[in-house]
């Protein structure tokens, strides 16, 4: 009775934390896409792309069998480029992936951040979801005028972050320095890209 009453409440945590990972973007789909650009330094056509891309990325491996039982790769599109994150058991299948998400038209560029290891479990995947809602909320007072944090895409592996989006110098520098002393942060990747001041 207890069990059921324990896992009654992990399940809707799991859920949110899912959610405030960026997961459910895909589930709500061109319905946000609106309400994204208002905010988004993407272009709304750059943000309709970026969704065809990761819809383009996830059914090719859905279809991947070997993918699929070897690996758990997450994917994250920004600006017609694509991160892959996760583990798998041996890099010659996530190079073979990552080389045919370069074939989808409009892709600039595929980062295969991947690493050799087994799957990820239940709580690793549910700790860094976590880590990457502390991120997003910490950069809530990053103390830049006129700074919009929801335009930092944020993305966590095992203790690594990954940040993307459009932003200027200081701010990407600014972003950067927050991050890097969240508890929790091993590693802060910057896959960002500069516009002027």
């Amino acid at each position: 009775m207890q069990t059921k009453t324990v896992a009654a409440r992990i399940l809707p945590i799991g859920l949110l934390l899912l959610t405030l990972s960026g997961c459910a973007a895909v589930v709500v789909g061109g319905a946000t896409t609106g309400v994204a650009v208002a905010h988004d330094r993407r272009t709304a056509g750059t943000v309709v792309e970026d969704q065809e891309i990761e819809w383009r990325t996830m059914s090719m491996r859905r279809e991947d069998r070997e993918l699929s039982e070897k690996s758990d790769v997450e994917i994250e599109v920004f600006n017609m480029q694509v991160l892959l994150t996760g583990q798998a058991e041996n890099m010659e299948i996530v190079e073979r992936f990552a080389q045919r998400v370069a074939t989808i038209p409009r892709v600039r560029n595929v980062f295969n951040e991947v690493v050799v290891g087994a799957q990820s479990t239940f709580s690793e995947s549910t700790a860094d979801a976590w880590l990457t809602s502390r991120v997003k909320t910490a950069l809530f007072g990053l103390g830049i005028d006129g700074f919009d944090p929801t335009r930092v895409t944020v993305t966590s592996s095992q203790g690594s972050v990954f940040l993307m989006g459009l932003l200027t110098p200081t701010e990407a520098d600014a972003v950067v320095e927050k991050v890097r002393f969240i508890s929790g942060v091993k590693r802060v990747v910057k896959l960002f890209e500069y516009i002027d001041q």
